[in-house]
C-alpha cells in the first residue's frame, strides 16, 4: 500500500495553558485552573469565566426601550443581531456613573439571547487555580439575589468577586429582554 504524500499532520494549539484535548475533543482543564476576565465597576474588581463571554465591545449608539426594568440601557445592533444591554451597576443596586472612555460592555450568549453588560473598565485576563478561590461566605450564599455569586479569588493584589453572569437574571426578566 502506498502512502499518499500530500498528507501533513496538522499540529493543534490549545489558547488555554493547563488545557488538554479529551476523548472527545473538548477542552479539559487538567491542573483545576480556570481563566477569567477581570472588570471593575468602581473600586470592586470581578471575574468572570472567559468561557461565558463572547466578546468585548466598546459602547455605541445604544437604543432606548421604553417599559423595561431600570437596569436595561437598551438595546444595539451587533452585526445584524439585536443585543440586550445591561448596566451591571444598575443592576447590582449601585449608583449610576457616566461611561467614559474605560467603559466596556461584556457580551454574552445565554438562552438564545445576546446580552451585553456594561462595565466600568475591563483591565486583563487572569489564571485562578482551585487552591486561590475560596467559596462565598453561606450567609450570603443562600440569598436568592447572591446566586450569581460564585466565590472569591485571591490574587497577589488583592481579592476578585468571581460571577456567573448567566445567573443575575431570573426567567421573567430574560424573556422581557429576549422581546
Amino acid at each position: 500500500m502506498e502512502r499518499c504524500s500530500s498528507y501533513s499532520a496538522i499540529p493543534i494549539s490549545l489558547p488555554f495553558r493547563g488545557y488538554k484535548m479529551s476523548y472527545h475533543n473538548q477542552i479539559v482543564n487538567v491542573d483545576n485552573t480556570i481563566q477569567v476576565i477581570v472588570f471593575s465597576l468602581g473600586e470592586e474588581r470581578y471575574g468572570v469565566e472567559i468561557s461565558q463571554v463572547k466578546e468585548i465591545i466598546l459602547p455605541t449608539q445604544i437604543t432606548r426601550i421604553p417599559n423595561v426594568p431600570g437596569f436595561v440601557e437598551g438595546v444595539l445592533n451587533l452585526r445584524g443581531q439585536i443585543a440586550a444591554i445591561i448596566n451591571l451597576r444598575k443592576r447590582l443596586g449601585k449608583e449610576p456613573k457616566k461611561n467614559d472612555e474605560n467603559t466596556r460592555i461584556i457580551v454574552i450568549e445565554y438562552n438564545n439571547a445576546t446580552i451585553g453588560m456594561m462595565v466600568d473598565s475591563v483591565s486583563e485576563v487572569k489564571y485562578l487555580s482551585s487552591q486561590n478561590i475560596e467559596e462565598i461566605p453561606r450567609f450570603l450564599a443562600l440569598r436568592d439575589d447572591s446566586r450569581f455569586l460564585k466565590g472569591v479569588g485571591k490574587l497577589e493584589d488583592g481579592l476578585l468577586t468571581l460571577m456567573d453572569l448567566k445567573e443575575l437574571f431570573s426567567e421573567e426578566e430574560l424573556k422581557e429582554m429576549k422581546g
